[in-house]
């Protein structure tokens, strides 16, 4: 069963899909289908943070209480111009 989307383009962008489905001797809806689906068709199947997890919290700063004292190093090297 299909479905039914309505829209509102930016007048910049509406004429950007008219002169394509000119071009294209295709329909505005047929030029819509087709650029959202090559869109969605390239989208990660993961999220960009689970690319990255495994590097979370790897950091050594040589610092061991860095987590709970943070303030008080920025503090420190603000004042020193660092």
């Amino acid at each position: 069963m299909e479905r039914q989307l309505t829209l509102r383009l930016p007048a910049a962008l509406a004429v950007k899909l008219e002169r394509s489905a000119r071009r294209l001797r295709r329909k505005r809806s047929e030029v819509v289908r087709q650029a959202l689906e090559q869109f969605l068709d390239t989208q990660p199947e993961v999220r960009p943070i689970e690319r990255v997890r495994d590097l979370l919290g790897r950091v050594r700063s040589g610092l061991p209480d860095l987590g709970q004292r943070h303030r008080d190093y920025l503090i420190q090297r603000l004042r020193r111009g660092q």
